[in-house]
């Protein structure tokens, strides 16, 4: 896979350096916008104008398995709730001029949208997740709504999630991976007890076992241990990455996600930044693996791809810095 433009990085990196600032004063700022340039292939980098976020949203059948603190019946609600442009990820987004679309997947409901693979996905303890046909479905999926995206003129793409349970089917992708077992991986999701976690260790940990040697392919492994909306993700952030359009990535959905796309095909992880860290152990390990460091850390748990909005305004305000900063050179007599 052909990365961001390597000698547009060294002259990013050159100006950085060329500005009239004290040396390494940005921080991580100056790295992030040095990150950009080399994307957008330009220095000094034009601030995103055009920001898109997909959420794709899907059900998983281990949430009624007590791996979750509420509800599948949740996932339609909070569907409906981007929809109507009142989830806390809408009003991020309308903050910071990021455009929103919902992409339901698999939600277990009696809609039948164009993107719909199947009404939930299985119970990864007991079942495959998906069989390998709705698993190419998936990915069909996640790479038009990429297209589609990039053809409506998008700088940056964002990718959220929605789907009771999927912090479960998630970390089983964390841990295959990494080839981890499920206790370091596993964490509260959206906050179940030390009940609840002890059942949700023992989901994935038996999940692991059954998918056996199937683990060491990225493609089976969403086939036996993910779900349609985070197949769908996958594909999304690979033909973000083929495409050469850079990514910032959410919470634990997101980064197992890419995880899983850089195993498909190795450089997925260049075209991405971090936008968050979210409080799951196995987003911090996989973000390990894949070099990333995250511009936030504010605790955030929320998912939707609130994390990656959130941190928008970095990316901008990086762009900008490496613009519009004079030179030392343009100082005169200093």
């Amino acid at each position: 896979m052909k990365g961001p433009d390597a000698e547009v990085r060294r002259a990013a990196a050159a100006r950085l350096a060329a500005l009239a600032t004290p040396p390494g004063a940005l921080g991580r700022l100056g790295d992030l916008a040095v990150w950009w340039a080399a994307c957008q292939g330009v220095v000094p980098p034009r601030p995103p104008a055009q920001v898109r976020l997909a959420i794709f949203a899907g059900d998983h059948g281990v949430a009624a398995h007590g791996v979750s603190a509420f509800p599948a019946e949740i996932t339609r609600a909070m569907v409906s709730t981007f929809e109507a442009g009142r989830a806390g990820v809408n009003a991020l987004a309308d903050a910071h001029g990021v455009h929103v679309r919902v992409v339901d997947v698999g939600v277990d409901d009696e809609t039948s949208g164009p993107w719909k693979v199947r009404r939930g996905s299985g119970a990864i303890h007991l079942e495959d997740a998906l069989t390998r046909d709705e698993t190419a479905r998936a990915f069909e999926v996640g790479a038009r709504v990429a297209h589609e995206e990039i053809a409506a003129g998008a700088e940056l793409l964002l990718s959220g999630d929605m789907g009771i349970g999927n912090t479960t089917p998630a970390a089983a992708l964390v841990a295959a991976g990494l080839g981890l077992p499920a206790e370091e991986v596993v964490g509260r999701g959206t906050g179940v007890d030390d009940a609840g976690l002890a059942r949700k260790t023992a989901v994935v940990d038996t999940a692991l076992r059954r998918a056996g040697e199937r683990a060491a392919d990225p493609v089976e492994t969403l086939t036996a241990l993910g779900s349609a909306d985070l197949a769908a993700s996958t594909a999304y952030l690979l033909t973000a990455a083929r495409s050469g359009v850079p990514v910032l990535l959410d919470g634990l959905m997101a980064v197992a996600c890419a995880l899983t796309a850089d195993r498909i095909e190795p450089g997925v992880a260049d075209w991405c930044a971090a936008g968050h860290r979210s409080t799951e152990p196995a987003q911090s390990l996989a973000l390990d693996k894949l070099g990333l460091v995250p511009l936030l850390d504010l605790g955030l748990r929320l998912g939707e791809g609130s994390g990656a909005v959130a941190a928008v305004p970095l990316v901008r305000s990086a762009a900008a810095l490496l613009a519009d900063v004079a030179l030392l050179t343009e100082l005169g007599g200093a």
